[in-house]
């Protein structure tokens, strides 16, 4: 075997495409079938335009997703052969082929490459996938800047957790991309209520945000990176002692 087909095999493109095709067709046949019913005879044209259009277009961000996974693994891998078990190859490509930036799709293939194991058995990521596919990428902005600057260290029980972080709220406005404060807390609301962070915003006295990242999500960033391996060394984490 060529070492083009080698690498191709490292995640099983084949299988990968063949799963984009059959879920997209049953997703966007399923809305032609509503539009059908609900529009004019005329909507059934339409629909059938606009199920080429969506195929096409979330097979080409699967197919982006699929290549950037492949290029983490080759990172961490060289000779040995692993894939993934075909739910997580199913949940994250029906979920991440919505995705059409870079940054969001870099985290689905992130979580595609580090469910790779050498028995293709590990589903351990469906958690991480489910959590992913419910933020937006505003949240994930978020997320990358706390997870990245967070004091992240190894409890005295093993744990990986880490030290409060406080934030000007100016800054979390610009790295959210967010203005309207209402949203943001929305936003933050909904982190705190997927168990993510703890804290929020505090206008009426020094204008800060407390976001500190819980261990929940310091192991999903840690995975969207494609990390495969414990969190405790992709972040390097020391023991701190609860001694003062």
């Amino acid at each position: 075997m060529s070492d083009e087909n080698s690498s191709v095999d490292l995640l099983g493109i084949k299988p990968i495409a063949d799963s984009v095709n059959t879920v997209t067709k049953g997703t966007v046949d399923g809305a032609s079938a509503f539009l059908g019913r609900i529009c004019l005879p005329a909507a059934e044209e339409f629909g059938l335009l606009l199920k080429d259009k969506v195929s096409s277009w979330r097979a080409k961000n699967a197919v982006k997703i699929a290549n950037k996974a492949q290029h983490l693994l080759e990172g961490q891998f060289q000779d040995l052969v692993v894939s993934a078990h075909p739910r997580i190859i199913y949940s994250t490509l029906e979920n991440g082929s919505w995705a059409e930036d870079d940054f969001m799709q870099n985290l689905w293939a992130g979580l595609l490459a580090s469910s790779c194991t050498p028995d293709g058995k590990d589903e351990s990521n469906l958690i991480l996938i489910g959590i992913l596919s419910q933020l937006t990428s505003n949240q994930a902005n978020i997320i990358n800047h706390i997870c990245e600057n967070a004091k992240v260290y190894q409890s005295e029980s093993g744990y990986i957790t880490c030290e409060r972080l406080i934030m000007k709220v100016d800054d979390v406005i610009n790295i959210a991309g967010i203005t309207d404060l209402h949203q943001l807390d929305r936003e933050l609301d909904h982190m705190r209520s997927l168990q993510l962070v703890d804290g929020g915003l505090i206008l009426d006295r020094d204008n800060e945000a407390y976001l500190t990242p819980h261990s929940l999500c310091l192991q999903l960033y840690a995975r969207a990176k494609g990390f495969v391996g414990s969190p405790i060394e992709f972040y390097g984490a020391k023991k701190k002692s609860s001694n003062k």
